[in-house]
């Protein structure tokens, strides 16, 4: 008797996309401990702010590499293969971490243990979401890339409690211990295969996406065009969630009032995606990442003449919900214009493009604000690059053709 074949939309999908969500959410921690540790880290290695800010450094880096060749792994094995891989490379990174007696094996441990593990339960799960749904495809993949934003919401509270009370090392093992017990069994249960993949190995015939010739560019320009989009999106995006609080600060509101901006920017983002997954469903990835874009540079442009106390809540409240939509887009865009077997590794180069994106914007902006003393020059800087990626959209959008990209 064959087994029957699994079906997009189905309650089984949406069972899928609720582990994938517990996944990203849980593996968030990886990006969140070590910017919580980094005071407790500082003060037992005894180091400068700068080098104590080296393993958050090199877990970025490690996520952003580790996103293209685990998507590639979960486009030729399953998605299962990055996951367990994944879990297991967190389990190995937090012990070792906790164990580390210099400040370089703790870096070590967090960027080639620790931001590997974290990568598997981002990109490569997103790409891979987004071939269970088709007519909801916008707002299931939205719901998936909200785990990175409740992972900001949920990890730092939590770490800082046991750090403060049991220290960071011990923290860190109870980490590991976490991840044991909960991202090996949930990992077990996406042990099917896609439907678009299945319909493949079985000799069926999918719905092919858009091909790229549609648009008058090969593979390879439109793969360059969207890393170049999500480097420039992430470029401006950076601009206030890095620096916020430091602004806030050099007004004279103080680190905390900051925090509590970026917070509220960060919950307005988890409302932002889910918002925009119900747009993109209906008018496509193109002109999603076009609007969003555009909502971004507009809460940009608010920075420039509002610094008073109120303002920048509601702006910061703004620029949440205007851009929460933007990097999912992309994740739809690939599926729209490339074959469902691509998707892991064309989902991650994007993904690694717009995490370089935000790095390289964190660190221009405090480059320009050395140079000039304010952060309006940075504000501008970003304003310029979100033009930049406005124009890639307007550019693929006018190469579309008029009719809605197929699911």
């Amino acid at each position: 008797m064959e087994r029957p074949l699994p079906v997009a939309e189905s309650p089984h999908a949406w069972l899928r996309l609720v582990v994938s969500l517990a996944l990203s959410t849980i593996g968030g921690v990886g990006m969140w401990s070590v910017v919580v540790a980094l005071p407790a880290v500082q003060a037992e290695f005894a180091v400068a702010r700068g080098e104590a800010s080296l393993p958050y450094t090199l877990t970025m880096i490690g996520f952003g590499l580790a996103s293209i060749g685990l998507g590639r792994l979960a486009d030729r094995f399953g998605i299962i293969v990055p996951v367990i891989a994944g879990a297991i490379a967190m389990i190995l990174g937090y012990v070792a971490a906790a164990s580390a007696t210099s400040l370089w094996l703790y870096a070590l441990a967090q960027g080639l243990l620790i931001g590997v593990g974290s990568a598997a339960t981002f990109a490569p799960l997103l790409a891979h979401i987004s071939l269970w749904f088709t007519r909801r495809r916008g707002i299931a993949v939205a719901i998936f890339a909200s785990g990175n934003y409740l992972a900001g919401t949920v990890w730092p509270p939590i770490v800082q409690h046991f750090i403060a009370s049991s220290g960071w090392r011990a923290t860190y093992l109870g980490i590991a211990v976490l991840c044991a017990a909960t991202m090996l069994p949930l990992a077990l249960l996406l042990r099917s295969r896609p439907p678009v993949v299945e319909l493949a190995l079985s000799g069926g015939r999918p719905r092919a996406p858009a091909a790229v010739h549609e648009l008058g560019l090969s593979s390879g320009v439109l793969q360059g065009l969207l890393i170049a989009a999500g480097l420039c999106c992430c470029v401006a995006m950076s601009m206030p969630q890095v620096h916020l609080v430091a602004y806030c600060s050099d007004l004279g509101y103080g680190p905390a009032r900051g925090a509590e901006m970026l917070s509220l920017m960060l919950a307005c983002g988890i409302v932002s995606r889910v918002s925009f997954g119900f747009i993109c469903d209906r008018i496509g990835g193109l002109r999603t990442l076009l609007l969003g874009s555009s909502l971004q540079g507009v809460a940009l442009l608010l920075f420039l003449p509002f610094n008073g106390l109120v303002s920048l809540y509601l702006i910061s409240a703004l620029f949440g919900l205007f851009q929460g939509g933007i990097v999912p887009s992309y994740a739809i865009i690939v599926r729209e214009y490339f074959p469902p077997h691509e998707a892991g590794e064309r989902v991650g180069a994007v993904i690694t493009a717009t995490l370089f994106g935000m790095a390289l914007g964190g660190w221009m902006s405090g480059v320009i604000f050395d140079l000039t003393g304010s952060y309006r020059a940075a504000f501008v800087n970003g304003i310029a690059f979100n033009l930049l990626n406005v124009s890639i959209a307007l550019f693929l959008l006018r190469r579309a053709r008029l009719e809605p990209a197929p699911a």
